[in-house]
């Protein structure tokens, strides 16, 4: 690493600094509607969240998912990769209609920053499932074209292992029974930032 490049930032982010990302996601989702372009990045940031950092941006309503994009790999500042998520989560995830203008006061807004991804060196299935840690572990899945990944709160609507890696193969476009010699996992770990719903 040259000495102009910056360490990624993870899941050493520091809460206070942390706090401020999903209030940034909303407010650039409100901005789009708003004036229809991004909200400019602020000046005068902390550090950290203009290190590279991963991560993904989840929209939330009555407990139920409304929008979920984000970046495995810290290529970007972490705060321009979570303004872009953002946008993407209220207007480009295809399994949902874009976020209405008028709902997005009703939305809880969070933000999970990825750590790095380590690969996890299994021969089958059931070493697999037995190397999985419920309730910490983010799974990323690549077989060949086909590549998914649950983020480690997943695990709250999914506490088996095996009900977990099945619907991450489904995820992927896989059989449920889906393995291959070619088959790769890692893992990541993950701490996530929320934004509770606006009163009014």
């Amino acid at each position: 690493m040259s000495s102009t490049e910056q360490e990624p930032i993870g899941t050493d982010l520091p809460a206070e600094h942390g706090a401020l990302l999903p209030r940034f996601a909303r407010q650039n989702i409100a901005h789009q509607h708003e004036v229809g372009e991004p909200l400019p990045i602020a000046s005068g940031l902390p550090e950290s969240l203009t290190r590279p950092g991963a991560a993904f941006v989840s929209l939330h309503h009555d407990d139920g998912l409304r929008g979920c994009m984000g970046t495995l790999l810290p290529k970007r500042p972490l705060v321009n990769s979570v303004m872009d998520s953002a946008l993407d989560a209220a207007f480009n995830d295809p399994r949902f209609e874009a976020v209405g203008r008028d709902e997005l006061n009703a939305l809880t807004v969070k933000v999970a920053v990825l750590g790095p991804a380590r690969p996890l060196e299994v021969s089958d299935e059931q070493q697999l499932l037995a190397e999985l840690v419920p309730g910490e572990d983010g799974l990323i899945l690549h077989d060949g074209l086909r590549r998914a990944t649950f983020l480690p709160a997943v695990w709250e609507a999914l506490p088996e292992p095996q009900d977990f890696l099945i619907q991450l193969k489904l995820k992927a476009g896989l059989p449920p029974d889906h393995w291959s010699e070619n088959i790769q996992f890692a893992r990541y770990r993950s701490v996530t930032f929320t934004d509770p719903p606006r009163g009014g």
